[in-house]
Order: structure tokens, then sequence, then C-alpha cells
């Protein structure tokens, strides 16, 4: 299971937020570059960046700050926030996104997420599935949308989609553990799709202990945020688990 560090940016600082409330932003550090490098020094090969401004703006925002993570590191980022036209995925590749994530463009405008998926192919493109009481969110989790998250994310796979980052909202940045029974419900009700799920896990994660739980559920990966930035897990533990491949 791939372990993948979160960067929040808000005004090109890397923050956090609970539930994805923007009133409730703290700032870790004015420097994500920093931020990538300490993660960079122990092993972490892979990064999740978000842009938080260009979520709620609908358009691409701090590329730079991907521009510069991607050209000062070796990291393997994903990035998401805005993704709303080809031009923004132009620009995202372009400042060095190995991988990007769309959210709210699959639910408005699946067709152009479809487009999307065939001309970078399902290793570039992830569909990020956020939700609440199972129910789909999108535009920075500001705005509900009808529809029904199983459906949605086998829906997706049909498509040929592979990779698929799932938050529950109602766990995210609440350091509470993440959701183990939405996880295996999603694997159950997508064992007949074509496409292989490749699950990456988001939200809640709060403790070191609940990695493995989340392996063995078969996530491809997991997002860690907040339990890294409040020093519930250290980056030594995930250096050690990275090294050795095993918890």
């Amino acid at each position: 299971m791939r372990i993948i560090p979160a960067i929040d940016i808000i005004d090109g600082k890397c923050v956090r937020l609970s539930k994805g409330d923007y009133n409730t932003k703290k700032i870790y550090n004015e420097n994500p570059l920093e931020v990538a490098k300490q993660f960079e020094a122990h092993g972490i090969q892979y990064l999740h960046l978000v842009d938080l401004d260009g979520a709620k703006s609908s358009h691409i925002v701090n590329h730079k700050i991907l521009e510069e993570i991607a050209s000062n590191t070796s990291l393997k980022i994903d990035f998401g926030g805005g993704l709303k036209t080809d031009e923004d995925l132009r620009i995202a590749f372009e400042c060095g996104a190995n991988q990007i994530t769309g959210g709210s463009i699959a639910v408005k405008n699946p067709e152009i997420f479809k487009s999307w998926l065939q001309q970078f192919g399902s290793d570039k493109i992830i569909l990020g599935a956020d939700a609440l009481d199972e129910k789909v969110a999108i535009s920075g989790w500001m705005e509900d949308s009808n529809e029904e998250l199983i459906p949605f994310i086998q829906k997706n796979l049909e498509e040929g989609i592979s990779y698929i980052i799932c938050t529950d909202i109602s766990k995210d940045g609440m350091l509470q553990g993440p959701s183990f029974n939405l996880y295996r419900k999603i694997f159950e009700k997508s064992q007949m799709s074509k496409n292989t799920l490749k699950l990456i896990a988001s939200g809640g994660i709060s403790t070191f202990v609940e990695l493995p739980k989340l392996a063995e559920i078969g996530c491809e990966g997991v997002i860690i945020g907040k339990a890294i930035y409040e020093n519930r897990i250290s980056l030594r533990q995930l250096e050690k688990y990275i090294l050795n491949d095993k918890f």
C-alpha cells in the first residue's frame, strides 16, 4: 500500500481543514516546498497536492507551487483542486503533475472527464469520489450533488477509471479514524467491474495502527494529512514501513 502524504494549499501556504470547512483553516507551514522536502528525506515517494484556492475558484490557481515542488524533489505528485478545462490539465501536467484528480468535473461534466481518461489513460487520471453520507460532494465540498457514491464509482469503473480517491468528509481532519466499513462496502460492490479498482483511502487517519487495516481491506494507497502535521504519525514510522514494505 502506497503512503501518500497530503499538502493542501491556500494562499501559497500549507494548511489543513476540518471536514472541508474553509473557516477551520490551520496553517502548518508557509513553505510547501520545505514540507515536501521533509517528506522526500524520509523516503516518501508520493505526494497528494490539493489546490484549495483552485477548488473554490473552479480553475487552477496554485500551479507555481506544483511546479516548484516537482522541480526540486523527485516526488510523484497527484494534483487536484479546480481542474475544469483542458487548459487546466495542460498547465497541471506541464508544471510537473504525475497524475491529476478530477472530482466535480466527473459529476458536472462527465463527457470532459471521460475525454481526459481517453486522452491520457487510466494511469494519469484519478477519480475524486468524496462523499458525505454516501452522497458525492463537489466544488471543494461546498456543494452536494445527487450522485450516490457507490453507483458513481461503479459507473466510472465501467468507463475505464482505475485510481479512485475516496474521502469520507465526515472523517476528514477529525483524527478519529478512517471509514473502514465504507471502503469494505466499495470493494464488495465493485467486484464485478471490468476494471481493477485501485482505491486510495483518505480522511480520518489518526494512528499508525490503522494503516495495516486499510492494507488488509485492499486499499492501493492511503493519504495522510493532519496525523502527520499533528505528530500522531511520525515520518520516521512511515520511513521504516516504506523501507521494510511491511508494518
